[in-house]
């Protein structure tokens, strides 16, 4: 018989059978303590696979727990990255509109320094033609009055020949 403040149990199937190998062989041969001991042994074995079940059970919701924590922080970090993403492409879609903006305005520049260039010319195109002409118009007038004072010396020049007493 065995003392019951120093019984030993053991846990498992192992400790499940030898609890029923106990039991059987107390009430046998009629030892109580020994049939107590055995059904202790397989209460005792039994108690461990459910707090065994239990733990495992309590493991996989804890590790599912842990699962659905990880998605929702990957779907966090999943939105963010899409956030900076998304802030990118608009950063970049301002710069391009910025920059087709600055060339706009550096070609409407070109276009009106071009245009400036142009009537600068013309101006002056005309201003040379209008010289032109009024340099031709001076000689065509000198030439005139040359021609005019040629004519009034000869006139004078007959009429002396004409009228002598006169002079």
């Amino acid at each position: 018989m065995t003392d019951p403040d120093r019984e030993q149990t053991t846990g498992g199937p192992l400790g499940k059978l030898a609890g029923r190998a106990k039991e059987a062989a107390g009430s046998a041969l009629g030892k109580e303590d020994l049939a107590r001991e055995g059904r202790l042994q397989q209460a005792q074995a039994e108690a461990e696979q459910e707090a065994d079940a239990e733990a495992a059970e309590a493991s996989q919701r804890e590790a599912e727990a842990e699962l659905e924590d990880e998605k929702a922080q990957t779907e966090i970090e999943r939105e963010g990255l899409r956030n900076e993403l998304e802030a990118k492409a608009r950063e970049e879609a301002a710069e391009r509109d910025r920059h087709e903006v600055e060339l706009e305005a550096e070609a409407r520049a070109r276009r009106q320094e071009t245009a400036a260039e142009l009537e600068r010319r013309v101006d002056e195109s005309a201003a040379d033609v209008e010289e032109k002409e009024a340099l031709a118009q001076a000689e065509a007038e000198a030439e005139t009055a040359r021609r005019l004072e040629q004519e009034a010396r000869r006139a004078e020049q007959r009429a002396d020949l004409k009228d002598p007493e006169e002079n």
